[in-house]
């Protein structure tokens, strides 16, 4: 993919930005605090450069799924209120239910302001890419800036469909996401480990495909490795793999045989007696599953292992817990995981989403290379698809 321009390639000087950005943030449950704010913290980078080079910031975003209508508890107002605290400065929120009032009151900001548009998908335009919605967003400002990763992969009118009125650059965040997600895609140093996690081959398989003819080795764990021992025809008690999700794995152990990388399943798996926080587990080899147990987390061999070979590594990238890491039973494998990509030596990028969390919860996100915003979008990017809130911005 070619170069994008950015935020400092361009001129902002008194100009009206329209910064696309992800501050689709998690909130306790039944309240308007933010649990966790990596995201508006991710961004602010490219807001203070602008604000420093006097431009007039128009910010917008989405929050949630209210599926094009008002939905009181995603309004923007709490992230605008964490937003003042972080900058030091009153972020104000823009409201634009009549189509003008937006502009009237960016009209009467000065160089250096920021504030933030109501949520986005309280439009069903947005999500359909509605080119009137979308020429009515470019109307705001002067210049447009993309710097939402997490939702490059859509073609919405705030990632898209505005690119058509305005010039568009990449946000500071954009631009980084693009980097080392490209260098791991372009210029892995070696050994090169690919760690894939989560719940299905599926969701992986174009991953994988796109990475072979440069990975030295894939770790399987997750859910997604009972259709790997299932394919070496190991017992695999009640975890549920279709016939889909056998045929992927045999294709993925056949490509490693003749694509000279190691895919490397567990040989040692914690079970449980059902799928609940409080079931009973135990550790089994893999190859002794017992009939009705789950397989929910890597086991301790498999672990260390696993750690081994990612504390060689010139470059690893992780997508996907090890199990099902909210609970303390099954959490191991991720931890595990998760401290041998901390404590390597070589570049280390994480994918998104519950990956991503579990490195935060773990407190282990600041000792990693680059930690993705983007959950959908840095797996699609490894898919080496296009993503269209990237291909839309201006080349370098």
């Amino acid at each position: 993919m070619a170069r994008k321009k950015t935020v400092r390639d361009i001129d902002v000087a008194g100009k009206a930005v329209l910064v696309r950005v992800d501050y689709n943030v998690p909130f306790h449950p039944g309240t308007t605090d933010i649990s966790d704010d990596s995201r508006i913290r991710a961004s602010l980078d490219t807001v203070r450069l602008l604000s420093s080079h006097g431009a007039r910031i128009v910010l917008c975003t989405h929050i949630g799924r209210p599926r094009g209508r008002v939905v009181e508890s995603l309004r923007v107002a709490p992230v605008a209120n964490r937003l003042t605290e972080l900058l030091g400065q009153l972020v104000q929120t823009l409201s634009d239910d009549d189509g003008v009032t937006a502009s009237e009151q960016i009209s009467l900001m000065h160089p250096g302001d920021v504030a933030l548009l109501e949520n986005l998908r309280f439009h069903p335009e947005e999500e359909s890419n509605d080119a009137a919605f979308a020429m009515k967003l470019a109307s705001l400002a002067n210049i447009y800036v993309g710097d939402a990763f997490g939702t490059a992969h859509r073609a919405h009118a705030s990632t898209e469909g505005v690119t058509r009125y305005l010039p568009s650059v990449a946000g500071l965040l954009m631009d980084k996401e693009l980097e080392m997600l490209g260098q791991a895609l372009q210029e892995p140093a070696h050994p090169f480990v690919v760690v894939l996690g989560g719940a299905k081959v599926a969701d992986k398989i174009g991953v994988i495909e796109n990475l072979a003819d440069r990975v030295d080795a894939f770790l399987i764990g997750g859910g997604m490795a009972a259709a790997f021992l299932k394919a070496q025809s190991h017992e695999i008690g009640a975890s549920p793999v279709d016939d889909d999700e056998l045929g992927h794995a045999r294709n993925v152990q056949a490509l490693a045989a003749d694509g000279g990388f190691d895919v490397i399943a567990p040989t040692d798996v914690i079970v449980g007696d059902r799928f609940d926080s409080e079931a009973e587990s135990s550790v089994v080899a893999a190859s002794g599953v017992p009939a009705g147990w789950l397989v929910m987390d890597i086991g301790p061999d498999t672990a260390a292992r696993f750690g081994e070979r990612i504390r060689e590594a010139g470059t690893v990238v992780w997508n996907g817990p090890m199990g099902v890491a909210e609970w303390d039973a099954f959490a191991n494998g991720t931890k595990i995981v998760g401290q041998a990509l901390a404590d390597c030596a070589g570049t280390t990028i994480l994918g998104g989403g519950s990956t991503a969390e579990a490195a935060y919860n773990l407190g282990l996100a600041d000792r990693m290379t680059h930690v993705s915003t983007g959950g959908g979008a840095s797996l699609e990017f490894l898919e080496g698809k296009d993503l269209p809130g990237v291909s839309a911005l201006l080349d370098a």
